[in-house]
């Protein structure tokens, strides 16, 4: 809406410092932000071509307004008048926005390194869990991604990572709809990632 956008024009001028356009170093004074495990994936999602243009690849060194809302937009949520064609498109903006976190080299695919390295930030808070238990956690959801994307694999073969199809199938029947959203609730805050 009209008023949202108004409400997004002052989160970006407070974030850019009244400038035109805002730099991976302005997100420093989002103070939700600081205590994220992924905030380095959240910012660099931001700047990522791919969620701002179709078929655009690599990262921008800032981002404009309407840059700021496109990438926004992945996090609103979903209207109640929406069609089921409406909802399909909107599910798959959201989880390829969300692959696109994960697929941090641009190549297509998550590879099991990949996954390794966001399960290993998401679990670097907790003190009780060793870097090997996390690999351990991220291996045994990689091979249930293969069961899933591929079948019962032969003992040679190797699965080559999580293409974004493979990503649909693994988010069939989760709410991602509900569950991935931003809320602005006041000037101090500026955003809640669920």
């Amino acid at each position: 809406t009209s008023e949202q956008i108004e409400h997004l024009h002052r989160r970006f001028k407070q974030l850019s410092r009244d400038q035109l356009t805002i730099r991976k170093e302005n997100f420093d004074s989002i103070p939700d932000l600081e205590f994220n495990p992924i905030r380095g994936k959240i910012v660099h999602a931001f700047f990522d071509k791919r969620n701002l243009r179709p078929e655009s690849d690599g990262l921008a060194d800032e981002i404009n307004f309407e840059d700021f809302l496109t990438i926004m937009s992945y996090f609103r949520p979903i209207e109640m008048n929406m069609d089921e064609e409406q909802l399909d498109r909107f599910r798959k903006a959201k989880l390829k926005f969300l692959f696109h976190m994960y697929d941090s080299d641009h190549d297509g695919k998550i590879t099991l390194q990949e996954y390794r390295n966001v399960v290993e930030e998401l679990l670097s808070g907790n003190p009780h869990l060793e870097k090997e238990s996390a690999r351990s956690i991220a291996d045994g959801a990689m091979m249930e991604a293969a069961s899933i994307c591929v079948g019962q694999m032969g003992p040679d073969q190797v699965y080559e990572g999580i293409t974004f199809e493979d990503f649909l199938k693994m988010w069939q029947g989760i709410d991602i709809e509900t569950k991935m959203h931003v809320r602005f609730l006041n000037m101090e805050t500026i955003a809640h990632c669920y």
